[in-house]
């Protein structure tokens, strides 16, 4: 006796430019075993769409007015765990990527992909895997492995900056450390070199924000 035929995956179009939407549903409307179930065009029809229509997977535009993408990818995230999120931008930035995975998107495609692409993207993350377009991957990779801001400091720069964070003077700073006040400045000026920060205040704001806890 055959197997039943499996359910359509139930699809949910989030873009604020119906003709994107229509192009959209009319690629996805040609492929077996999917169904698109509705169309918003922005966070709150898109919301009340997914708690009504319960989909498996919303396939959201990063660039929305209003409500970005990315934020609505963690709202979705917080109240439909059960729903996957697939996000489709113009935006080849890794930056986005990075923000839309931490927000709890599981695909990231590019709009100009192929409709090949879309497809298989939108199989993988049904499927429970992610999907990123090609290179992007690859690129969230490196970035991922590059040293954060804090990290590029030597250990003897990180217990000024927590020093910083603290209150202390340059003097106060050279007197704790059995350093001269003129090396302290030195250890100031290159890592603000290597923050990419301009002013006194501006430090002492980034050290009180990264202060290690003791």
């Amino acid at each position: 006796m055959n197997d039943a035929p499996s359910r359509a995956a139930r699809l949910i179009l989030v873009d604020d430019h119906p003709l994107v939407r229509d192009g959209l549903r009319a690629r996805l409307e040609a492929v077996p075993n999917l169904e698109v179930v509705g169309e918003a065009g922005g966070a709150d029809d898109a919301l009340a769409l997914a708690a009504e229509q319960n989909p498996d997977l919303a396939l959201m535009d990063v660039g929305m007015s209003g409500m970005n993408g990315i934020a609505l990818a963690g709202v979705f995230h917080e109240r439909f765990p059960a729903i996957r999120v697939l996000m489709l931008s113009m935006h080849d930035n890794i930056e986005y990527l990075t923000q839309a995975v931490r927000a709890g998107a599981s695909g990231y495609v590019l709009k100009d992909s192929p409709a090949t692409e879309i497809v298989q993207a939108i199989a993988a993350v049904l499927d429970g895997r992610t999907f990123f377009s090609a290179g992007l991957g690859e690129r969230m990779i490196q970035a991922s492995a590059m040293p954060t801001p804090v990290e590029q400091l030597t250990p003897r720069e990180r217990d000024i900056l927590d020093a910083l964070a603290e209150g202390l003077s340059s003097k106060q700073i050279a007197q704790r450390n059995g350093l001269s006040v003129r090396t302290v400045e030195t250890h100031r000026l290159n890592m603000k070199r290597k923050l990419e920060i301009e002013g006194q205040a501006e430090l002492i704001k980034f050290a009180v924000e990264n202060r290690r806890k003791r």
